[in-house]
């Protein structure tokens, strides 16, 4: 079994109340006194992409220091940037590519995909994130389940705002799916609300964010709930691939 704690879209910008909401959910996981196997983190981790939020988003998600209880893993956002992101916040050298990787757990593997694009709000895959899951996927024992994690949703969410976002050309991520059984769920941010749907044909999990909460059309006719609680996801994997998720709020 794979137990995943989940966050997304902490926009830090260096204010208090940024700081601070951030704080609040990483004091929480960081006090849990059960199993979690990782925090997940799917993107918007910066919200002008400086080198200083990163450093930030480093100290407070203890990738700095150590203190995290468990491996922290993250990809990038529309609001980040891969070279900044690179150096401050995962303390690799600054580059332009993709920012993909993996983690292998007894319990299954955790993709986690880069579907920014440079200076756009929009999102994709693109060749070489692709080529990188298929040669990725090739490495792994095939009876391992494995999870794909970005940030933009690959289907509209019923909200003009993150609908206007959404991953392009689904169809070809559906076709990947197709092709490769051992991918168990999609786990996704960006919207700000959490959500749970399906996507040809394998859950898709859309995190919380950190910093709002989305207002749904029938809501309210404000697009942000700033007031709203932190919220989070825990996802497990269970040893017949079968993905669960519960949200949490964090007052």
């Amino acid at each position: 079994m794979l137990v995943l704690a989940h966050i997304s879209d902490l926009h830090l910008d260096g204010s208090p109340r940024a700081t601070e909401r951030a704080q609040r959910v990483r004091d929480r996981l960081w006090r849990l006194p059960g199993r979690v196997d990782a925090l997940l983190v799917t993107g918007d981790i910066a919200d002008h992409a400086e080198e200083s939020e990163y450093e930030e988003a480093a100290r407070v998600l203890g990738l700095r220091d150590g203190d995290a209880p468990f491996p922290v893993l993250t990809c990038p956002g529309n609001h980040d940037s891969r070279a900044p992101y690179r150096k401050a916040l995962l303390g690799e050298p600054a580059a332009d590519g993709p920012v993909d990787s993996v983690r292998v757990f007894p319990g299954g593997a955790v993709l986690m995909c880069d579907s920014s694009i440079p200076g756009a709000d929009e999102g994709a895959l693109d060749e070489e994130t692709y080529d990188w899951i298929e040669r990725t996927l090739d490495g792994l024992d095939p009876g391992l389940p494995a999870l794909l994690a970005f940030h933009h949703p690959p289907v509209g969410l019923h909200h003009p705002l993150p609908d206007s976002y959404q991953l392009a050309d689904p169809g070809r991520l559906a076709a990947l799916l197709e092709r490769r059984p051992q991918i168990a769920g999609l786990i996704t941010g960006h919207a700000h609300t959490p959500a749970a749907t399906v996507f040809a044909g394998r859950p898709l999990l859309v995190g919380p964010g950190v910093t709002w909460t989305l207002n749904l059309p029938w809501e309210d006719d404000q697009v942000a709930d700033r007031d709203a609680p932190v919220g989070l996801a825990f996802h497990i994997l269970d040893d017949a691939g079968r993905l669960t998720t519960h949200f949490r709020v964090v007052t």
